[in-house]
């Protein structure tokens, strides 16, 4: 019953519906207006401003002609149409479509059309208007919703966007324009690999070069001298920016033809491969097609590199050289090439002298320094063996005595150091044991794993102040290690995340003093989050906890946690293995050996480099080098 009742009242409504829509209308009593035509590109009727858009993708002499051509057609165009006025021929040359960000000329046109300068637009196509199509349908859209609204006229489409039926056709349009420089950009990628793989590297215009040919670079007689010179002058000492001073002076010109030099276009010059002869590929990649924004390559794209590629304006070795005095620039270190040197003889026997500035070397190279004089494996340092002794009649026998590790007692005035990521310090004790010799020499042996400090004069180029005077008296300060300290972790097999402290031991000989730190013997400090459980599970750390508790935790090393110190027996024969040493293998003073690592750098030989630079800078003043 109740479905039925439904089914009326439904069929009553239909009824109503149709008969109000098959009502005719009075009339009397209706007025019908009709819409405004709307203006349209070919509508020689309407007065219309007109603007030009032109592009051609690259700057390529070929392309000169198309460009020309398009610009000449366009004028004809408009002048075919009389009540249209050209404001403007826009033309980008040489730029891509999918990136607005370098189209001045595009990025003005909608600008002006924005500001009620124009009322249509005419370009060749969608492709030559934009690529991309979220900047495409965004900006025909926008002008499109002025007022007066401003319309594009895409001439090989035949798509008017202010048109009713113009948008699909549009969209459609723009995603193939898209994927049109989407497929080209791929081949454009495949092409380069294809080229890397047969030995056919990419060599763009550079300072100092040019083409022959062929197409293989060459020195460029008129230019070579200026890459000459700044790499001269900053092996001789000459900062990049001092360089780029000089230049302007000279009124020295780039590969673009500017005079204005800065610090960083000198570094450009000295950090490109290619002027020693080489070429390094693929440097930089363009991850998006879309924004053609570069990212430095990190391993994200192959990379080939091609030694001997060209003709060199520099050699190799001083390319190298100024590659590693760039590196140490970073932390403060003026401009002087990095060494290692190595202590033949004596109580610093193995001990590699280093320069906490300087980032040139690796843990490799310092093992390979402090190997270099040793004679034989067996002469290396090794851990200590189980002591073999006889205890004669009368003796008191001292097996299982030890001698108390110093770390256990908390006095202050132990000499000793403490290391930690890019900063290192040494105590009180140490640095006023050195008298009135504020700065030091630091020294690693590698091998042995142990440091060494003694006092050394400002002028050698290794020394570090350690401290600092205060009313007469020294206090110690903390030594920038920045560029040494992952090298030094890494030698030391320490977490860069922990804080250490290592006590010295002192040894002296006439008036000659030095510190030398066990660090198999050190206690480190760490965070109490390191103490903490993750899954159910502690961290892997070899300390013992001293103190669990404050804002870092002490600790020592977990073999210590069953002995109090070093067994008595092993004392004695390391002290008496000390006192029967001869004078000389005794001595604290010797100096390190310049130690090659392998790459011996041959660079040219400072008065060749002065004499070239004192003939390119006649009649420039510039501040001369001042060397520490």
């Amino acid at each position: 019953m109740i479905d039925k009742t439904k089914r009326l009242e439904k069929e009553q409504a239909k009824a109503k519906t149709k008969k109000r829509i098959y009502v005719e209308v009075d009339p009397e009593n209706y007025d019908y207006f009709p819409e405004t035509r709307q203006a349209d590109y070919y509508d020689n009727d309407v007065p219309q401003r007109v603007a030009i858009y032109v592009r051609v993708s690259t700057d390529d002499v070929r392309q000169t002609t198309s460009f020309e051509l398009q610009k000449k057609y366009y004028e004809d165009f408009v002048i075919k149409h009389p009540h249209w006025t050209l404001v403007k021929i826009y033309a980008d040359e040489g730029i891509s479509g999918t990136s607005l960000n370098k189209r001045e000329q595009f990025l003005q046109m909608i600008s002006d059309a924005k500001r009620g300068k124009i009322d249509m637009i005419i370009t060749k196509s969608v492709s030559r208007f934009a690529r991309n199509i979220y900047d495409f349908i965004g900006i025909v859209r926008d002008l499109a919703e002025r007022n007066p609204p401003v319309g594009v006229f895409f001439e090989s489409e035949g798509i008017f966007s202010l048109n009713d039926d113009s948008q699909l056709a549009l969209s459609f349009q723009a995603t193939m324009a898209e994927e049109e420089s989407h497929t080209r950009s791929r081949s454009m990628e495949t092409s380069l690999r294809m080229r890397l793989d047969n030995g056919i590297p990419l060599t763009p215009k550079l300072l100092g070069y040019m083409h022959d040919a062929d197409g293989t670079l060459i020195p460029n007689p008129d230019e070579a001298p200026t890459v000459k010179l700044a790499f001269y002058m900053y092996l001789y000492g000459y900062s990049s920016q001092q360089i780029a001073d000089a230049f302007n002076a000279l009124g020295r010109k780039s590969y673009l033809g500017n005079i204005n030099w800065t610090s960083n276009g000198i570094v450009q010059i000295l950090r490109n491969e290619r002027h020693c002869g080489d070429v390094l590929t693929r440097k930089t990649f363009t991850p998006n097609f879309r924004t053609h924004k570069a990212k430095k390559n990190r391993g994200q794209r192959p990379q080939s590199r091609y030694r001997n590629h060209h003709p060199g304006i520099v050699s190799r070795d001083d390319y190298i050289a100024v590659q590693q005095m760039l590196d140490n620039a970073k932390y403060g270190n003026k401009s002087i090439l990095p060494e290692i040197r190595v202590v033949e003889d004596g109580v610093l026997k193995g001990f590699v002298t280093i320069n906490p500035r300087w980032a040139g070397f690796k843990e490799g190279d310092y093992y390979l320094a402090s190997k270099s004089v040793y004679s034989s494996p067996e002469e290396e340092p090794h851990p200590e063996e189980e002591i073999q002794f006889e205890v004669e009649a009368g003796d008191f026998d001292l097996r299982g005595f030890e001698i108390a590790r110093g770390e256990f007692f908390d006095a202050p005035r132990q000499p000793h150091a403490i290391i930690y990521h890019k900063f290192i310090k040494f105590s009180t004790a140490c640095v006023r044991k050195f008298g009135t010799q504020n700065y030091i020499e630091i020294l690693i042996n590698p091998i042995s794993r142990k440091l060494a400090i003694r006092p050394t004069t400002k002028e050698n180029r290794n020394s570090v102040m350690a401290s600092k005077p205060e009313k007469g008296i020294l206090y110690p300060r903390l030594i920038p290690t920045a560029a040494f300290s992952e090298t030094m972790f890494n030698l030391l097999g320490w977490n860069i995340e922990y804080k250490y402290r290592i006590l010295g031991t002192l040894y002296e000989q006439d008036g000659v003093v030095a510190y030398i730190f066990d660090t198999v013997d050190s206690e480190a400090y760490f965070k109490p989050n390191v103490l903490s459980k993750e899954n159910g599970e502690e961290d892997c750390i070899n300390v013992q906890p001293l103190m669990p508790s404050g804002k870092r935790i002490r600790a020592i090393p977990e073999s210590w946690a069953s002995s109090f110190g070093k067994q008595f027996y092993a004392q004695e024969k390391s002290v008496t293995e000390l006192q029967r040493q001869s004078e000389e293998d005794w001595m604290l003073r010797l100096d390190g050996q310049l130690f090659e690592t392998g790459n011996k750098l041959h660079v040219t030989a400072f008065e060749e480099l002065k004499s070239f630079i004192t003939q390119e800078l006649q009649g420039v003043d510039i501040q001369e080098v001042v060397y520490e």
